[in-house]
């Protein structure tokens, strides 16, 4: 269950933070990985911002310190938002581009539907559900199809998509966990030590993988990673959790279909990225699928309480 409601005001502007900024992040990532190795680059932007927003919190008087289980949960809840999530991004963003990263990440929201029956068990997706998930599946055909009939979409390409979805999946059960998992923490804290676990985890990989001896440092490298970290970790995520901790989570989802035609836009605008229409159609498709997906009805055979993953409405 959502908490007490808060300003109206301040919901709307969280919304609005989300939508533009994230949908902004895929272009910064795919400028700041040309120099900076994915893993290294995910590393320096979770750590400095995980660490910079404990730090506020503490100077404002806010506690940062809290039970080893409080803070393993939220580590948890980073890991797989943040390094599930936004690491496997970094990587696609290597081999396909800002605009179709965007769209297949559209399918998001239906996860939360299967997340939904998969970990509660007493809920079933209604026919306007499983249309969606079946549209989905579609959006995401018809975007890939010039490259599949052209044999242009080769092995590097289906491992990006392929991972860009296994992605998706580590961030809807996230926030699913984000969802259940009411620590009683402080929702500005708890962020903080989300980002900075995920900064840790992404190092650790980092370091494993030799990044370091490949990084190359520029000022359009290091324009990217700032930018993700005040507007994309800052400011975004820390507007992301305050909306998943008052909103249902069917509506904050709704970032997952805004993003991409912001993230379509700007590569199209900067990055000269091909918009044709089967990218057109596919956004179409892929939209319409996560409307119909997260307005479906999810009838429940237990109690009638409000699913923490997707709100029941009318079908």
């Amino acid at each position: 269950m959502p908490e007490q409601n808060p300003k109206r005001w301040m919901v709307f502007l969280a919304f609005g933070l989300v939508y533009l900024f994230w949908g902004s992040t895929y272009l910064a990532i795919d400028i700041a990985v040309q120099t900076i190795p994915p893993a290294l680059m995910c590393g320096l932007r979770f750590s400095v911002a995980g660490v910079v927003m404990l730090l506020v919190c503490a100077a404002t008087g806010r506690r940062i310190f809290y039970s080893p289980l409080q803070i393993a949960s939220s580590a948890v809840i980073g890991l797989l938002l943040l390094m599930g999530g936004n690491l496997t991004l970094s990587y696609a963003e290597l081999t396909v581009s800002t605009g179709l990263a965007a769209l297949i990440i559209a399918i998001t929201p239906l996860w939360f539907l299967v997340l939904d029956q998969l970990l509660l068990g007493d809920h079933h997706i209604s026919g306007r559900g499983k249309a969606g998930l079946a549209l989905g599946v579609l959006g995401l055909f018809v975007l890939c199809w010039p490259d599949l009939q052209a044999g242009s979409l080769g092995r590097r390409e289906l491992w990006a998509s392929l991972s860009l979805i296994g992605g998706s999946f580590s961030w809807a059960l996230g926030s699913v966990l984000s969802k259940r998992w009411q620590s009683g923490m402080d929702i500005f804290s708890a962020t903080g030590w989300q980002v900075l676990a995920a900064g840790v985890g992404n190092f650790a990989f980092a370091l494993l993988n030799g990044d370091v001896s490949r990084v190359t440092w520029t000022a359009s490298g290091l324009g990217a990673v700032a930018y993700l970290v005040v507007c994309g970790s800052w400011i975004g995520y820390t507007a992301y959790i305050f909306l998943l901790k008052h909103v249902p989570t069917s509506k904050v989802s709704t970032y997952a279909y805004v993003n991409p035609v912001v993230a379509v836009f700007l590569g199209w605008l900067i990055l000269h990225e091909r918009v044709d229409r089967f990218i057109v159609a596919g956004s179409v498709i892929v939209v319409l699928s996560v409307i119909l997906v997260t307005s479906a009805k999810v009838k429940q055979r237990t109690a009638s309480e409000e699913l923490p993953a997707v709100e029941a409405t009318g079908d």
